[in-house]
């Protein structure tokens, strides 16, 4: 029997003056920003590419978060999931591309609530506590 093979979908956790940007799917699930890996791409430089192209911004790449395995069911995948923290410095609104039918920034106490895989809600809790880390002994 074959092994399965997934595709791997490199995900950015970009939190910006506190709130995390997500972006909304065909679905009616939030997500965050991030796609495919390309030919003699890191995931790092796969990330800052894909947050650009999908929300206009340019991110800073700092550390890997997480990764799962994630069934979507109502697609009938499966998809490898790899998450980065990431922050921008951009002052400029992010901007939506046509890949996703709405873009917003939330409050950490915001995303529980939220529509989306248990896995992202769990990458983005571990980036907001690193963030708090890193400020505390910055």
């Amino acid at each position: 029997m074959a092994e399965p093979v997934y595709p791997v979908s490199i995900k950015g956790v970009l939190v910006r003056d506190g709130r995390v940007l997500l972006l909304r799917n065909e679905r009616a699930e939030w997500e965050l920003p991030g796609g495919r890996i390309e030919p003699g791409e890191t995931p790092e430089e796969c990330v800052a590419r894909e947050i650009a192209e999908e929300t206009g911004l340019r991110a800073d790449v700092a550390e890997i978060l997480d990764s799962w395995v994630y069934r979507i069911e109502v697609a009938d995948k499966t998809v490898f999931i790899v998450t980065y923290g990431c922050t921008s410095a951009a002052a400029e609104a992010p901007v939506l591309s046509g890949e996703h039918n709405r873009l917003a920034e939330f409050a950490e106490d915001e995303v529980a609530g939220l529509t989306m895989p248990e896995g992202y809600k769990r990458s983005i809790a571990a980036w907001f506590d690193r963030l708090r880390t890193l400020q505390a002994t910055g």
